[in-house]
Formats: structure tokens, sequence, C-alpha cells
């Protein structure tokens, strides 16, 4: 049995797992864990503080894995929490975390960023598009199942 995925879907898999892989051996160079890594990223993407749940949803990382990872970073200074209006929460960066995200993943977006500069602007509105479209079509079968 060849396998139940097209070739295709097996080549779109591959990348992703190797996509997913740079993203842990950049963590790894950058001396913490994943989850660390994208609790930083997050907060980086919004400024210097992000809401919680966004970190949660754009982690794709379990709730309790977040919170480990927030926890170790309040105890070490890096970050603190903030009421937001009820229940929520905001992760803000403390002038130490600021400078350890500087060093980090700080860079790491850098290189992004660098990337899809040096593709042709219309490369960069495909990409994006095509995988936007992706991401909406699969979306919206998940909700099927």
């Amino acid at each position: 049995m060849e396998g139940y995925t097209t070739k295709e879907m097996r080549r779109f898999n591959y990348l992703l797992s190797e996509t997913d892989a740079a993203y842990h051996e950049a963590a790894l160079r950058l001396g913490m864990s994943d989850s660390t890594m994208q609790v930083l990223y997050a907060i980086c993407n919004n400024g210097d503080s992000c809401p919680l749940s966004e970190i949660c949803s754009q982690s794709g990382i379990s709730k309790q894995t977040i919170n480990s990872a927030l926890r170790k970073l309040e105890g070490d200074g890096i970050i603190y929490l903030e009421a937001s209006g009820g229940r929520k929460k905001r992760v803000c960066l403390t002038d130490k975390g600021r400078v350890l995200a500087e060093g980090t993943v700080v860079k790491l977006i850098e290189i992004e960023n660098g990337i899809l500069e040096s593709w042709p602007r219309e490369d960069v509105e495909r990409y994006l598009e095509l995988t936007r479209k992706y991401l909406t079509a699969f979306k919206e079968k998940i909700q099927e199942l």
C-alpha cells in the first residue's frame, strides 16, 4: 500500500515538518525551549505585549504548556501579566525581557522579514494568498468532520 496521501500532499507535509524542524533548531540555537520562543515571538509580533489568548491561539501549544512557560518567564523577570478587562490578561515584556527578545526572537523575525523582502512582491502576495486560501478551506472542512 502506497498510502492515502497524494504525492503533492506528502510534499506539502514534508515542507511543513521541515519548517517546524527549522524553528525548533532556531529555538535550540537561541538557547530556549520551543514554547518559550513561541511566547516571546507572539509578544514581539504584537509589540511589547500580547493578549494571553492570542499566544495560545497563535502557537497551537496547549494552555498548560504555555502557562508553564509563562510561569518560568515570569519567575526569571522576563515577562509580567497585567489585567486586561474582566478575566483577560496581557503578557508584557519587562526591560530584561526586551533585552532578551532583541537578542533572540527579534533576530529570528529579522531573518523572516529579510527572506520575504528578498522575494519579488508578486511572489510574496501569491504565497500569502495561497496559504490563506488553503487554511480557510482546511478550517471549513474540519468543521464538517
